[in-house]
């Protein structure tokens, strides 16, 4: 019945719908460091079995296959894509990149309480106590803490994520801190927040901690930013393709409503 192509074809709408809204937001974010693009999966509805595969014929043969007609569309989830995005080289000292996997960790607040965080950005500045900060609004701390003296006149971050400053008076180079990333078994499994943050879940599983370039953790890059890893061109693509998906389910709908017209038009003579 024209019933069950109306139910389908509105709940692909509704599902279009969604991937049109994060294609937005994946567009929206093509300027936004450390931004990691997502896609919406779909996976098809339950099926109305007119007929079971398999079915002896008239010559008690099986039939090759049977009689079944789906109920639609439904979103199955947003997978982020953590594929690492162009470099911006910056000079800027406190700019860091990980060059591999990990998670630059910040404490934060959520729901009401201080919480670590994770993040892929690394436009850190300093603070009023001279502490790393992430450059949001938010401004996390960067964890552990790590304090930049205010008079310090250079500063040096190792691949292996060692902070080491110079002051006046100084010939060598005094470390100060020691970065450590954090990467998990499912990071796909990770929730996003905002402000370029994610937070673990039961999907992603804890997070393992380290310095740098050990136990599969990336290397730092000083001086460098990573950046959105949005393709404006796929994400264009898409948006034209959802467009005109969404445009030939509301056709489907239409074509139903005329079938449904059509009954309701007969008359007994």
């Amino acid at each position: 019945m024209a019933i069950m192509a109306l139910h389908a074809a509105a709940s692909g709408m509704k599902a279009l719908d969604t991937k049109l809204d994060v294609t937005a937001n994946n567009l929206a974010n093509i300027n936004t460091t450390g931004f990691k693009r997502s896609r919406v999966n779909f996976e098809d509805l339950l099926y109305q079995t007119k007929r079971e595969p398999g079915l002896p014929n008239v010559d008690q043969e099986p039939i090759p296959h049977g009689i079944q007609v789906g109920l639609g569309v439904r979103i199955a989830g947003t997978q982020l894509d953590f594929e690492r995005g162009p470099v911006d080289p910056t000079d800027k000292p406190l700019d860091m990149m990980i060059e591999g996997p990990g998670f630059f960790q910040v404490r934060t607040n959520f729901d009401g309480g201080p919480i670590t965080a994770y993040t892929r950005a690394g436009n850190f500045t300093t603070n009023a106590e001279g502490n790393l900060v992430l450059g949001t609004q938010a401004g996390p701390i960067l964890e552990p803490p790590i304090s930049v003296p205010p008079d310090a006149t250079d500063i040096a971050i190792g691949r292996n994520g060692e902070v080491r400053v110079r002051q006046p008076g100084q010939q060598q180079l005094t470390q100060v801190g020691q970065i450590e990333l954090a990467r998990f078994v499912n990071e796909e499994g990770l929730k996003q927040i905002g402000g370029n943050l994610y937070l673990d879940t039961d999907a992603s599983g804890p997070a393992v901690t380290g310095p740098p370039q050990l136990d599969g953790l990336g290397a730092i890059a000083q001086g460098q930013l990573e950046m959105s890893n949005v393709d404006p061109v796929r994400e264009l693509i898409a948006l034209i393709t959802t467009q005109r998906s969404f445009e030939m389910n509301s056709q489907a709908i239409q074509s139903a409503e005329q079938a449904l017209q059509t009954v309701s038009n007969l008359r007994r003579f």
